[in-house]
């Protein structure tokens, strides 16, 4: 099954820095439920963001997906994306080393 990376970016980067809506602080809940129920299902390799707060900060998750237009399709699931919280952009990606045991909690 191919594996795919996915980048996304919060639209409005004072979200980050100045503190979430009430709104973007929802959409951020689904966004993280429709990543963990993902996981549950095997497609969702790994997910996490940066620490920083400026327009710089990013989200990146690994997937594995059947193929482009299944991508797609989880792209267009997200909630952050469909609801315009973040905007998304993913590659056909090659995991070249991976060692789970070095990966802390």
């Amino acid at each position: 099954m191919p594996t795919y990376i996915y980048r996304i970016q919060p639209v409005r980067p004072e979200m980050l820095s100045s503190g979430a809506t009430e709104e973007e602080a929802g959409i951020t809940a689904e966004h993280f439920a429709y990543l963990d129920k993902l996981m549950n299902e095997g497609a969702l390799i790994l997910a996490g963001r940066t620490l920083n707060s400026d327009y710089s900060s990013f989200g990146i998750a690994i997937f594995n997906a059947r193929d482009d237009d299944h991508m797609r399709q989880i792209t267009a699931g997200d909630p952050g994306v469909a609801k315009k919280l973040f905007r998304a952009e993913w590659y056909p990606y090659r995991i070249a080393l991976h060692a789970p045991h070095n990966v802390e909690g």
